[in-house]
């Protein structure tokens, strides 16, 4: 985003997660919309993925906003070798391009990889074939006209222990190369990263790309995942950390801060991966379901439990709330950009959230 990138499995996991059932009692109202902090600076920007599988709602969505916004990145383009990158569908809808470029925003897409075991690797520590892919990926650029390219490259961590660091050094220089090529072009150069704390295992060399990139995006979520145990996407120290190691290598001013606008509704044991819910997913469930509105007094995020047959399930989530709690650990660092994952999933109150920082 990402994401841990979430594609089109999204939206088939949602319907039965959201399927309302009779409560037993009426639903309790959700909180009040939430104006965020008296005090403090604005966020300078904000910038948002936009999601390819809800592609008009997303730039409904982000029109809708589009004096907030910054940049938007459509999800629309994958790695499939080092001289091709295909496109999801819809990539490169000029009525998306052109609507937003109208209301003032820069489009600049996404280039995620879905590269078999190894592949990235041999293209990162290969000089011909890593020149190769920056052509390819200059290409993509050029074609559609765009404002620049964001790429979201997360394969090292499947690295093997021996090429990990021929791998990290490769993607820097791929990183380095593709930058100058786009800022000859008079494009923007954005790259994704994970979030790089010292319990982190690998992690790209950050040096290196806030060095070559107009922006470095942290994705700041997923602190419990899919595959793990129930908790929050997130907490304000999580963001400390995270924001301590990244300023010291990156100037504040190249960093935007992923923030997700969605949740994982878990099995409340644990026992088998959690299913994906935006934000107005995990509302309407709950509110479904008649479970309370909570917001976890350490993490500062929402979350809630509900019964489906059997089987005890709990949904961690983040809103408008939530973020603005953890929007003071952005200022400590003097952090004042941030990144939506994604466009048409996250509370509305968010945006006067973002406005007043």
């Amino acid at each position: 985003m990402a994401p841990r990138i979430l594609i089109a499995l999204v939206a088939a996991a949602l319907v039965g997660a959201a399927a309302p059932s009779p409560p037993a009692a009426p639903p309790r109202p959700g909180p009040p919309p939430y104006p965020g902090p008296a005090v403090a600076p604005a966020p300078q920007t904000v910038s948002a993925w936009l999601p390819y599988w809800d592609q008009d709602g997303a730039y409904r969505d982000a029109l809708s906003h589009a004096d907030q916004l910054h940049t938007v990145s459509p999800f629309w383009y994958h790695a499939v070798s080092a001289g091709r990158v295909d496109g999801h569908p819809g990539a490169g809808e000029r009525r998306v391009v052109d609507g937003l470029r109208a209301a003032g925003v820069k489009v600049v897409p996404t280039v995620n990889e879905t590269l078999k075991h190894g592949v990235l690797a041999s293209i990162l520590t290969s000089p011909t074939r890593r020149a190769t892919h920056v052509r390819t990926l200059l290409e993509v650029a050029r074609s559609g006209d765009y404002d620049g390219l964001d790429l979201d490259y997360e394969s090292i961590a499947a690295t093997g222990d021996a090429a990990y660091e021929r791998v990290r050094a490769g993607y820097a220089e791929l990183v380095t190369q593709l930058c100058r090529g786009l800022r000859a072009m008079d494009k923007q150069c954005v790259v994704t990263v994970s979030p790089k704390t010292a319990s982190t295992g690998r992690i790209w060399d950050y040096t290196a790309i806030g060095r070559a990139a107009d922006r470095m995006r942290l994705m700041a979520y997923d602190y419990h995942w899919k595959g793990g145990k129930p908790g929050p996407l997130s907490t304000p120290q999580w963001y400390d950390e995270i924001l301590r190691v990244a300023t010291a290598e990156v100037p504040a001013a190249k960093l935007e801060v992923g923030l997700p606008a969605y949740g994982w509704d878990w099995p409340a044991d644990g026992s088998s991966r959690a299913k994906h819910v935006t934000w107005k997913e995990a509302e309407a469930l709950r509110v479904a379901k008649g479970a309370p509105y909570g917001l976890d007094p350490e993490s500062r995020t929402p979350h809630f439990g509900y019964q489906e047959g059997d089987q005890r399930r709990e949904v961690w989530y983040q809103d408008a709330r939530g973020v603005a709690e953890h929007l003071p650990a952005l200022r400590k660092y003097g952090v004042t950009h941030t990144a939506l994952w994604a466009l048409n999933f996250e509370d509305p109150d968010l945006w006067p959230v973002l406005a007043k920082g």
